[in-house]
């Protein structure tokens, strides 16, 4: 077990007065152990030796933490650190005796991270890392970092957020344009890697990829040509580390300003909720405790987050508290950053991978007990399907039971009627008239109890993420969700965990900042479609949250944390995870004029949400079966915002189909984001090998203090949405 002294911290340097620049030639190398001019030493271009370049992150108004990665055999290796206040270092940064040289060590994988502190604030410096090797010093490239600025200091703040960077057979061309804006620092809200290496179901089969050298150490999927793997061994997740940060587009980014991190699935495994993954539908046990302890080790060697001051972290203790990566960032007067983390604490989605669709989760007395009616939305259901009929439909489905892909256990006590019917028209198929089993009747289906089973939730077959973590049906789901909610006392949706969602309402209601900005990894804002008007099957008929991953799967603590955050002037959310930008605001279910603003991000390179919508579509064998669910998806952005339906009133602009970034600017009296926008096509090209230009577009929003309200630049003319009219006025 890792312990504690074992594990990567940050090296804490102090820094004291600039040391004198030396007389031309190469800079003054200040002695790490007495503080005196050393010897003349040979400094020579290691780049070779730091194949990751350097990164800086979690700027404070007085401290900074920079990284770097050696490479050069199995053995410990001196390191020595170098800050200055100009990019040719000579106007260098004394740092304390003892303490510029560092050790990169073979155990983490030959990382190093040293936190420098003592720093003014709201200055630029620039670093670099020297690799000691006998008599010369193998020096890494220079990497720019700013400190933030004092609390009382009266300044704007301008950043940027990123989030989901696919490496498989995609491009950082995201970064290429990153890296010209002018930044105090940016926020990558998750999905850093991806752990898998070619899944055909959302990754490019072509292009780079990653091969593990541990493939033993992997979790194998597919044959042939189809065969790919997910990262499972501490080996897997630093190789994915290793081959993402080689990327140059990424590395410049990493050079030139410094970042401030969370976690979201894909650092881990898709889906993910502490550690448990999802690939299997339930299929299997995934829960997986050593796994999910190196994807979070390869994470602190290869990022530059700052803890023990600031990020607490005992990788002995047992999961989730072995870290504790939510934090908060204050730059000046009007922004206060808070930081979330929303995988390690979750608890596993509402409706089971592996649910029997059939069984009634709310029956007819809960329902009763619970609301004084029976809601329209309740079905009908045999209250004991083996006394029914004398035990006919009993027989029948647990006979079908293996092909259908159920477990025949599952078939006792309530099960719905439209399941129930079904799957005895499944099974007649094919047989003699004369050796059919008979529908239940609708006669007698009239008088039967009604409750809510798993069919009713969007849950059309087992072992299927459809109708679990995609596509459950909104309002049925939000009545089951309140009620287990009220039942569990919280704890079905305690999406923070107890010590976290303190913190953080703690943080966000004692904030002086004008704008208290939450780093959010998953969307907060509901997305919804309503499929009612159109020409499908009347089991489609209904209204679908797109994702219960997300918010929108636990939307009773969604609503919970919202009653407190609406009280707060100007709280602004970041979100990323969706792949696509969308804009804004979040209510309350009972009063949605009590609000915050949202922003949601597109990804980096990962397929855009419309791209996987279409190709999650296609794959299924139900959705796919639906007569034209292939341009429904293809049209996504439509059905959000359809003014006919009006199924997201809230939801003011959404782009489903880019990649890019957001920057935001922030002052005393507004907050703006604009949204750098960049083609569905433009992560297919490597724009370094080609003298084509990359076209950005941006679209430009902002709210106001004192507001929650959500305006757009209408060609030089702000206008605020209006979700009555679904219009911009």
């Amino acid at each position: 077990m890792l312990k504690r002294r074992d594990f990567l911290r940050a090296t804490l340097v102090t820094a004291g007065a600039l040391a004198a620049p030396a007389c031309g030639g190469d800079p003054e190398i200040v002695n790490p152990v007495a503080g005196e001019p050393e010897p003349e030493r040979e400094l020579a271009d290691g780049s070779a030796y730091f194949p990751q370049s350097v990164a800086s992150g979690d700027p404070r108004p007085g401290s900074v933490v920079l990284w770097a990665r050696v490479q050069d055999g199995e053995e410990d290796l001196d390191v020595e650190v170098e800050v200055a206040t100009d990019a040719g270092f000579t106007q260098r940064v004394a740092l304390d005796a003892g303490l510029a040289r560092v050790k990169a060590l073979a155990k983490h994988d030959h990382c190093v991270k040293v936190k420098v502190r003592g720093l003014s604030a709201g200055t630029v410096y620039y670093y670099r890392f020297v690799y000691v090797k006998g008599d010369t010093g193998y020096v890494s490239r220079v990497g720019r970092t700013k400190t933030a600025p004092a609390e009382e200091a009266d300044v704007k703040v301008r950043f940027a957020y990123v989030s989901c960077q696919d490496y498989i057979g995609r491009f950082y061309n995201t970064y290429l344009a990153l890296a010209e804006e002018e930044l105090d620092f940016f926020v990558h809200l998750g999905d850093y890697i991806y752990e898998t290496t070619g899944d055909p179901s959302f990754q490019s089969a072509g292009g780079r990829r990653i091969d593990f050298t541990d493939a033993a150490g992997a979790i194998a999927f597919g044959e042939g040509d189809s065969a790919y793997h997910a990262a499972r061994s501490l080996s897997n997740y630093r190789e994915l580390y290793r081959a993402y940060r080689s990327d140059a587009n990424l590395q410049k980014v990493h050079e030139s300003f410094p970042m401030i991190a969370t976690w979201d699935d894909h650092e881990f495994s898709n889906d993910a909720f502490g550690a448990t993954a999802t690939y299997f539908d339930d299929r299997k046990d995934e829960t997986d405790v050593a796994r999910r302890k190196a994807a979070n080790q390869a994470w602190f060697e290869y990022q530059p987050v700052d803890y023990g001051d600031d990020a607490e972290q005992d990788p002995g203790a047992p999961l989730p508290d072995d870290f504790r990566i939510y934090r908060d960032f204050v730059f000046g007067r009007h922004v206060h950053l808070v930081m979330t983390d929303l995988r390690s604490y979750r608890p596993d989605h509402l409706i089971p991978e592996g649910a029997f669709p059939g069984k009634v989760v709310l029956d007819e007395a809960k329902l009763l007990g619970e609301l004084q009616e029976l809601p329209e939305l309740a079905m009908p259901y045999v209250s004991d399907i083996e006394a029914f009929s004398e035990g006919l439909y009993a027989t029948v489905l647990k006979g079908a039971a293996e092909a259908a892909g159920y477990d025949a256990a599952d078939v006792t006590g309530p099960i719905s009627a439209l399941v129930i019917n079904q799957i005895v028209a499944s099974v007649n198929e094919g047989l003699a008239e004369d050796m059919q089993v008979p529908l239940i009747p609708d006669e007698t289906i009239a008088f039967l109890e009604r409750g809510i089973a798993y069919v009713d939730l969007g849950k059309l077959s087992p072992h299927s993420s459809l109708g679990s973590r995609v596509l459950t049906v909104k309002d049925t789901f939000a009545l089951y969700a309140a009620l287990r909610y009220k039942e569990t006392q919280g704890a079905s949706e305690d999406v923070m965990g107890a010590e976290q969602e303190s913190w953080f309402l703690d943080t966000m209601e004692g904030s002086k900042a004008t704008w208290k900005v939450w780093g959010n990894e998953f969307c907060l804002l509901p997305l919804a479609v309503d499929l009612t008007p159109y020409t499908i099957p009347e089991q489609f008929k209904r209204r679908f949250n797109m994702s219960a991953d997300s918010w929108d799967g636990f939307p009773s603590k969604r609503n919970e944390l919202l009653e407190r955050l609406v009280e707060i002037d100007g709280v602004v959310a970041i979100t990323g995870d969706i792949h696509a930008f969308y804009a804004g605001t979040a209510g309350l279910d009972g009063d949605p004029s009590k609000k915050i603003v949202e922003f949601v991000g597109g990804a980096v390179s990962s397929g855009t949400f419309r791209e996987m919508l279409m190709t999650q579509v296609a794959s299924d064998p139900v959705l796919s079966a639906i007569p034209g669910a292939v341009l429904l998806a293809a049209g996504i952005d439509d059905v959000l915002m359809s003014t006919e339906t009006k199924v997201n009133p809230h939801l003011a602009h959404a782009d489903s189909n880019a990649h890019g970034y957001v920057v935001i600017e922030a002052n005393g009296e507004e907050l703006v984001a604009e949204m750098r926008r960049l083609s569905a096509a433009d992560v297919q090209t490597d724009y370094a090998e080609t003298s084509d230009p990359l076209e950005i577009g941006s679209k430009r929003f902002r709210t106001l203090r004192g507001e929650s309200e959500l305006y757009v630049d209408d060609r030089g003319t702000w206008k605020r949405w209006d979700a009555s009219t679904q219009m911009w006025i």
